[in-house]
């Protein structure tokens, strides 16, 4: 494919599709008591816009699609028991707190109130209009980590408008302004519209004195009004809003994004072209110039192309998947049947089993990312002089240690699906998100933090072993002495009972009074003991070894 400008026009799109995925950390304060997220949203009842779906789908099984099936067979059993679980029918409607025979550990909630997004991607550019296909926030059991999934589509949008929505659309927030304030790398103006084209948000990433505001003084980055609103009653962690439930930033604020662009001839697509779609970097200028370096993208094909349908027969050919880790996108041949066909085609497979293989590869990075940040969490709230810190910190550690061996058994997997596409398309993801390198630094530091727990734990029975053994053998004098072939020294079992408790009281205040106190020295006793027992030591060391129990140091 050259790398020239090719004097065509610009290739038109003629179905997008796009969803995003946001991975946010779940915080619950105060009017949780304990429940699980998703209880509590579900709780909040009229008050909130979302609504939990009784299955992963449409919650009617009269609507349970060919499209459903094929995505539920393209797993391992294990894993279809993640996303769907078992039985779903008996599920229980209410009051399940976490997932068991009959549930899932993934619950789904979608609002029905966006209908449409309007978006500029540039200031003073004509807007572009998507359908918002469905707005879902999935939740997992156990794990505190919920996802953000937005689905829009379009038809008949130029290659370069698309190139430039799969790059500035899923912006948490703007990562700069230009010199007139105009945000960069994010939509110039995003507006959620209802059904009927009212505005329910608008973004207000050109507002960059309320952004430096908020980071200089929660050293947080600020969301932007349209996915703050869209998040609700979900509010940011450092925001001033009252809400249960709170997240923060667990990633980057470029959300993980996937795609599917029907053309018209996707072989007139140049190499410049593939590049900026598979990394997401935004339209190119008219040169068809590369976006980095060559050598930079010198081995583009074979490390980020899966490119088994990349020829000209089969039911969809010249179909290529690029996959990034960041994103996944798909590009094809619009004409074909089965390329664009929703029901069992490649779109039907894009939406529905390789949209669950993209969740659960950046679920698991969440969830890694989240027991990271508890650790640093746990140990900035530290206090070694604290004996209250030091109890909540091992709390917190044991708690990370068996949510992790929970995510371990239940969430880790190396392969999802025995299909040779679904299986390639999860490694290519899982490769290039990192997530063995991630899960073993994790594990190894939490396995640390275990190991130390452990170890102090071991150092302080053994500090209490010493004590006890001083104490035993202080005592084992005066039991001995006044024990000696059964000898007391005070006959007074016949005197009256108010004196004998009076004798019992003063012996009984003593020898507590002498016990206390040779706990308290029991630790320079030990060392007058170790160096009473070293024949190497001589009697006048011996001598200083027991002065010492009662020498002052400062």
């Amino acid at each position: 494919m050259p790398d020239t400008a090719a004097t065509v026009p610009s290739p038109t799109v003629r179905h997008l599709r796009q969803l995003l995925l946001w991975p946010l950390r779940l915080l619950q304060k105060g009017g949780g008591h304990g429940r699980p997220p998703w209880q509590v949203l579900r709780d909040l009842g009229d008050a909130s816009p979302w609504r939990e779906q009784v299955d992963e789908y449409t919650g009617d099984p009269g609507q349970f699609h060919e499209r459903h099936y094929n995505e539920f067979v393209t797993f391992l059993p294990y894993v279809q028991r993640f996303l769907f679980g078992e039985g779903r029918s008996a599920r229980d409607d209410g009051e399940q707190g976490d997932a068991d025979a009959s549930g899932a550990p993934m619950r789904v909630f979608r609002r029905h109130d966006v209908a449409r997004v309007r978006a500029w991607t540039q200031a003073g550019a004509d807007p572009i209009e998507l359908q918002v296909v469905h707005v879902d926030l999935y939740f997992f059991f156990d794990v505190d980590v919920v996802l953000l999934n937005v689905e829009v589509q379009a038809d008949g949008l130029s290659l370069a408008q698309a190139q430039e929505m799969l790059y500035r659309f899923g912006r948490a927030y703007p990562p700069g302004w230009d010199a007139r304030g105009q945000p960069l790398h994010c939509l110039a103006g995003a507006e959620w519209l209802a059904e009927d084209g009212r505005v329910l948000a608008r973004s207000d990433a050109h507002d960059r004195e309320a952004f430096l505001q908020h980071v200089a003084e929660h050293r947080a980055p600020r969301m932007a009004a349209h996915w703050a609103w869209l998040l609700q009653p979900l509010v940011a962690d450092h925001s001033g809003e009252a809400g249960a439930l709170r997240y923060r930033q667990i990633e980057y604020h470029r959300m993980p994004t996937m795609a599917y662009l029907a053309l018209d001839d996707p072989r007139a697509l140049t190499r410049a072209d593939f590049i900026r779609l598979g990394l997401v970097t935004g339209a190119g200028g008219s040169d068809g110039a590369l976006p980095y370096a060559e050598q930079h993208v010198a081995d583009f094909e074979a490390r980020y192309c899966y490119d088994r349908f990349w020829s000209g027969g089969g039911a969809a050919p010249d179909t290529r998947y690029l996959c990034c880790g960041h994103a996944l996108v798909v590009v094809g041949r619009a004409e074909a049947e089965f390329y664009r066909c929703g029901q069992r085609g490649v779109l039907a497979q894009f939406r529905h089993p390789h949209f669950m293989i993209f969740l659960i590869a950046h679920f698991q990075k969440a969830a890694l990312l989240m027991f990271s940040d508890r650790l640093v969490e746990a140990l900035k709230r530290l206090n070694v002089q604290d004996a209250g810190s030091v109890k909540r910190f091992k709390r917190a550690i044991r708690s990370s240690f068996e949510g992790f061996l929970r995510f371990t058994h239940r969430y880790w997997f190396h392969e999802v699906a025995e299909q040779a596409q679904a299986r390639a398309l999860f490694h290519l993801t899982a490769r290039h998100l990192e997530l063995d390198p991630l899960y073993a630094e994790v594990k190894e530091r939490i396995a640390d933090m275990n190991a130390y727990l452990d170890a102090d734990s071991l150092r302080r029975q053994a500090n209490t072993v010493v004590r006890l053994t001083v104490v035993t053998i202080f005592g084992l004098i005066g039991t001995v002495t006044t024990g000696f072939l059964g000898m007391n020294l005070l006959a007074e079992a016949e005197a009256p009972l108010s004196r004998r408790l009076a004798y019992f009281a003063l012996v009984f205040g003593l020898t507590a009074a002498l016990t206390i106190y040779t706990m308290v020295k029991s630790k320079r006793l030990s060392d007058f003991l170790d160096a009473l027992s070293d024949e190497r030591l001589g009697a006048w060391g011996k001598v200083k070894a027991l002065a010492a129990v009662w020498r002052n140091e400062h």
